[in-house]
C-alpha cells in the first residue's frame, strides 16, 4: 500500500513526498488550501491532504508529466496549462505510471488498487501566466516558464517569499525530450520569469531531490544556458528513458545528490544539441 510522507516546512507550507521521491506542496490560507502538483496517481493523495487541512482544496499543476499530474482526477478544482494537455494524456497510461514507479525502492509495496483511475483533463481549468489564487491571507501566483514542457509553470507563494519551481528550473533541468523547447527559447522564458520574481523570494522549493535550492538557482541556470550557446560547456553525454542529450556542467555524487555539479554550484541543464538555437 502506498503511503505519503509529509514534512511541515512552515506554518503555511507542507511538503508531501510520493514513493519515488516526487514532491508536492500543500499551501494553506485562512479560507482555502492549494495543492501544488499531485504525483504519479498511486495512493490516496486526497485522503492524505484532507488529513492535513479542513479547507476547500484547489490543485495547481506545474506541468503534465507522469510524476506531477496523475493524482489530479481525485480533486474537483484543478488548474493546468492547456499547452500541456497532450503531455498529460500521453503520461496517463497505467503502464507509463508503472514504468515510472518501478524506479522506486518501494515499488514492490504498490498494489493494483493503489492506482487511481486517470481521466482526460476535460474538466481542468486552464492555467495562465499571472493567475492569482487568494487562499485567505496567502496568495499563490502562477509564473509561466516554458521549456521542460510547453506549459510549465512555477508558483510564487507571495507572503511566504517562496518559489516552487517544479521541473521548470532545477539542479538537473531536462530539455532533451521531443516535447521540450529548444535551449534558446527556454532561456528566454527563464529570463522573463526571473525578471518577474527577482527579489520576491528567499526560499526555493523543488519537485525532486533531498534538498532545497539556493536563491541563485535561476541565475545559475541562465549562466549555464549562456555557456552552452558559447560552446564552453562540458557536454557530458546523458540518456534518460530513451532520450539522449548533453549535460552542460559535469556532475557526480556528493552524498546528497547523485547529480551534483562538480564545481559546487547547483543549476544545470540537459539539452538537445540539435535544438540549441531554437
Amino acid at each position: 500500500m502506498v503511503k505519503f510522507k509529509t514534512v511541515k516546512l512552515t506554518d503555511v507550507v507542507t511538503r508531501i513526498i510520493g514513493i519515488n521521491g516526487e514532491q508536492m506542496y500543500l499551501v494553506e490560507g485562512r479560507e482555502k488550501a492549494a495543492l501544488i502538483d499531485t504525483g504519479s496517481g498511486a495512493g490516496d493523495l486526497k485522503a492524505c491532504v484532507e488529513a492535513l487541512t479542513s479547507h476547500p482544496i484547489l490543485v495547481l499543476i506545474t506541468h503534465g508529466h507522469v510524476d506531477h499530474a496523475m493524482g489530479a482526477p481525485q480533486f474537483e478544482e484543478v488548474y493546468m496549462s492547456v499547452l500541456d494537455r497532450d503531455i498529460y494524456c500521453d503520461s496517463s497510461g497505467l503502464e507509463v505510471r508503472k514504468n515510472y514507479l518501478s524506479e522506486s525502492l518501494q515499488f514492490a509495496d504498490v498494489e493494483e488498487s493503489d492506482y487511481i483511475p486517470v481521466t482526460a483533463p476535460d474538466g481542468f481549468h486552464d492555467l495562465i501566466d499571472g493567475d492569482l489564487f487568494d487562499l485567505g491571507g496567502i496568495t499563490v501566483e502562477a509564473i509561466a516558464c516554458a521549456g521542460h514542457s510547453p506549459g510549465s509553470m512555477m508558483f510564487l507563494i507571495q507572503e511566504e517569499r517562496a518559489l516552487v519551481t517544479g521541473d521548470a528550473c532545477a539542479y538537473f533541468t531536462m530539455l532533451q525530450g521531443d516535447s521540450c523547447l529548444g535551449l534558446s527559447s527556454y532561456e528566454s522564458s527563464l529570463i522573463a520569469a526571473d525578471e518577474r520574481t527577482k527579489g520576491r523570494y528567499d526560499r526555493v522549493y523543488m519537485s525532486h531531490g533531498r534538498f532545497d535550492a539556493p536563491v541563485t538557482l535561476i541565475d545559475e541556470v541562465i549562466e549555464v544556458c549562456e555557456l552552452v550557446k558559447s560552446g564552453k560547456d562540458d557536454k557530458v553525454a546523458f540518456c534518460f528513458h530513451g532520450t539522449n542529450g548533453l549535460v552542460a556542467k559535469a556532475y557526480g555524487d556528493n552524498g546528497v545528490s547523485a547529480y551534483a555539479r562538480l564545481d559546487g554550484k547547483t543549476g544545470n541543464v540537459i539539452y538537445n544539441p540539435d535544438k540549441i538555437w531554437e
